[in-house]
């Protein structure tokens, strides 16, 4: 059952952590930061958030996403990340309601789900993580 516990937490970590690493390296290394913004931000936002406010909320989440998601995914500062990536979400969540109050909510509400599931579990649960073998390795 301790197992079972650890690989669902390591899971979801995991998951969570692909999930957002991947969608900040599209945007810092596919798309490009400035495209991203052009193409996506700025059309959105123009008539509705001052210019500096946008441009910076389109690099805060991306470089959040990218770099969020790859300390979950290698588990250092695991706390620290899950609040910055909640950052995100809510900076998503409130962008998208502003832009069409009915909106799709389900690629929010999936890692909305998945980040509160993991700061609600135990951390004992999650061993599997460089923060984990770091406090192993103080207590000897």
């Amino acid at each position: 059952m301790n197992l079972n516990r650890q690989i669902a937490t390591l899971s979801l970590r995991l998951i969570l952590g692909f999930i957002f690493f991947f969608q900040g390296f599209g945007k810092v290394f596919n798309f490009g930061l400035e495209a991203v913004y052009q193409n996506f931000f700025a059309p959105t936002y123009k008539d509705l958030l001052p210019e500096f406010l946008t441009l910076a909320t389109a690099y805060y989440t991306s470089y959040i996403e990218l770099i969020g998601g790859f300390l979950l995914i290698i588990g250092l500062k695991r706390d620290y990340a899950l609040y910055a990536l909640s950052s995100v979400l809510i900076i998503v969540t409130f962008g998208h309601g502003l832009a069409e109050p009915i909106w799709d909510l389900s690629h929010v509400l999936f890692r909305t789900i998945l980040l509160i599931s993991l700061l609600l579990l135990p951390k004992e649960w999650d061993v599997f993580t460089i923060d984990y073998l770091i406090i192993k390795k103080k207590n000897n």
